[in-house]
C-alpha cells in the first residue's frame, strides 16, 4: 500500500508540472512585440494612424533598444539622430526620443517599411528572417 500512495502523490506532482510548465508557455513573451506590450506604458494618444502602436518608456531610445534587442535580436537594426529602427521577420520597433524619455511604436512590415524607408533606406533588408542587402564589389570579403 505505501508504494501505491507514493506513485500517486509522485503522479500527482508531475501533473501539477506539466500543467505550470504549460501554463508559463502560452503566457511567455515570445516575440518582440509581446516584449515591448509586457515592459512598457502603453500610450495610445501617440499611436501613429491604426497601424503603429506606442508605448513610452522613461529610458532613452538606446537604453530601451539594447534592453529589446538583448532579449530578441532584430533582422537589421539601423540607429541615428531620430531615433533607433529595428526589424524583426514580421514587426518592426521604431524607438524614438521624446522629452521624457522613448515612445516605442510597434508596426507590421508591410506598413512599417514603406513609411521609413526614407529613413533606413537600405539598412533595413526586404525578406523574412534575415538581412538581405545588396552584393556588389568585396561583398562577404
Amino acid at each position: 500500500m505505501t508504494y501505491r500512495r507514493w506513485f500517486v502523490v509522485g503522479a500527482a506532482t508531475a501533473v501539477v508540472g506539466v500543467l505550470v510548465a504549460a501554463f508559463a508557455l502560452v503566457n511567455g513573451t515570445f516575440s518582440p512585440r509581446a516584449y515591448v506590450q509586457d515592459r512598457y506604458s502603453r500610450a495610445a494618444s501617440r499611436d501613429v494612424g491604426r497601424e503603429a502602436t506606442a508605448y513610452t518608456s522613461s529610458k532613452s531610445p538606446t537604453s530601451v533598444a539594447k534592453e529589446l534587442t538583448d532579449a530578441w535580436k532584430p533582422s537589421d537594426r539601423y540607429a541615428d539622430s531620430s531615433g533607433v529602427y529595428l526589424r524583426y521577420d514580421d514587426d518592426s520597433v521604431v524607438i524614438l526620443p521624446i522629452a521624457t524619455g522613448s515612445v516605442i511604436l510597434l508596426e507590421d512590415m508591410d506598413t512599417a517599411h514603406p513609411r521609413y524607408h526614407s529613413t533606413v533606406g537600405s539598412y533595413w533588408g526586404w525578406g523574412r528572417g534575415s538581412s538581405v542587402r545588396g552584393g556588389g564589389p568585396g561583398a562577404g570579403k
